[in-house]
């Protein structure tokens, strides 16, 4: 009799992976020579700070940053943290007890979710929403109950119903502004609420705030933490990997509720040693120099929202010009879609258009009849895509050798 090794019921309560048609198709495209324009996936093209690599690279020379590091981050990095806090959204924060480094903030928010989540527990998250707020729920063992996205009293209402009518009570709401994928933006007061509903019916609450500083034209993100009482019910991720286009260097922070913060450190105790102490290093001298750099970043995205924005506005999409996020979430006409959820119409626009977006239905029901477009690729590359697309509604070909438009 075969013999099949089974895995554990954790990976078997994940959703199906929506990406992997896609990213399959990619690279077969990629492999055959195709020169797919990316916009799928919000991975930052631009490079860090000179000065940040530089320093990256000297620290990576000194033997004594090749050891174990801190697990909860070094003492100079926290601090950076906590003066930033203090500087952009009039937050004190006790760096010692009140701020960790993490692997990147998805590491940080899967394992808090971990620590703080079991099964029979239930977990409060917006619709549609970044993959890993559901998923992290799901590998603790814990169950997701999905509320309409919104950004107004409404939505704070209706968090507010599951608490009352849930039984047992959810135990944690999971929050993301501004939003991926939707660009969704919050304005002053939106958290006070929040707060509120959490303190009455005992909910902790994970707010995930990875744009907070990719802002445009005046807006500027209001941090959860800048709430009187949010420290008392919540924590708030931030990364490095956006506004200095450190992705890769994996570097990333939560700060808020100590206790919370002490059960995240417990569970990353068992799992790692930190984070290799040069990219700490790297990230002080980004965290003291580089606020200029973020601002450049800015005006680059906020340039290419506009190409984007006003060329499938010009082809017929419903889309409105985002105040923040490195994303536009736009809405596939009927006509364009001939009725095709947002997989097969994502996959079409790759085979024929040789664009690869992001399609809403990846992020939840309500995500459906729109795609995300990641604002990754140079300006000049943003047209081309934008004409890639328009040829494929008019079932114009790319390339005169380009078959299989007929059907």
């Amino acid at each position: 009799m075969e013999f099949k090794i089974e895995p554990a019921q954790r990976i078997k309560r994940l959703p199906p992976y929506l990406f992997g048609r896609l990213n399959a198709l990619k690279l077969a495209k990629r492999q055959a020579g195709v020169d797919i324009i990316d916009l799928g996936m919000g991975n930052p093209s631009d490079a860090a700070p000179q000065i940040v690599v530089d320093k990256l690279c000297q620290a990576a020379q000194d033997p004594r940053n090749h050891r174990y590091s801190a697990s909860r981050g070094i003492k100079g990095l926290r601090k950076e943290i906590a003066k930033k806090y203090e500087q952009k959204w009039n937050v004190q924060l006790d760096w010692e007890t009140e701020v960790l480094a993490c692997i990147g903030s998805k590491e940080g928010f899967s394992h808090l979710c971990l620590a703080m989540l079991g099964p029979g527990d239930t977990a409060i998250v917006p619709d549609p929403a970044f993959p890993i707020h559901n998923y992290s729920v799901a590998l603790a063992g814990a169950n997701v109950i999905s509320v309409p996205l919104g950004c107004d009293e409404k939505f704070v209402d209706n968090i507010a119903m599951v608490c009352e009518n849930l039984y047992p009570k959810p135990k944690l709401l999971i929050l993301n502004f501004p939003h991926n994928p939707t660009a969704m933006t919050v304005d002053e007061g939106f958290f006070e609420p929040v707060v509120d509903l959490a303190k009455r019916f005992g909910i902790a609450v994970i707010h995930d705030f990875a744009y907070g500083e990719t802002c445009f034209d005046g807006y500027k993100a209001p941090s959860f933490l800048s709430v009187k009482g949010a420290k008392d019910i919540g924590v708030e991720f931030i990364t490095m990997s956006k506004p200095y286009n450190m992705a890769g260097f994996r570097i990333g922070f939560v700060a808020g509720n100590k206790d919370m913060i002490n059960y995240l450190a417990t569970i990353k105790g068992y799992y790692d040693y930190g984070i290799f102490q040069a990219i700490q290093i790297a990230g002080i001298i980004a965290l003291r120099n580089c606020n200029e750099d973020i601002i450049a970043q800015n005006k680059k995205y906020r340039s290419r929202r506009d190409v984007v924005c006003d060329g499938l506005g010009r082809i017929g999409w419903e889309v409105e010009k985002p105040r923040a996020s490195m994303f536009v979430w736009a809405k596939v006409p009927q006509e364009h879609s001939k009725g095709k959820g947002t997989i097969d119409y994502a996959i079409d626009l790759m085979e024929y258009a040789e664009v690869a977006i992001a399609p809403g239905r990846a992020f939840g029901e309500n995500g459906e009849d729109y795609m995300r477009i990641a604002l990754v690729e140079n300006e000049q590359r943003l047209r081309q895509a934008i004409r890639n697309i328009s040829r494929f509604v008019q079932q114009k070909p790319i390339r005169k050798t380009k078959p299989g438009w007929e059907g």
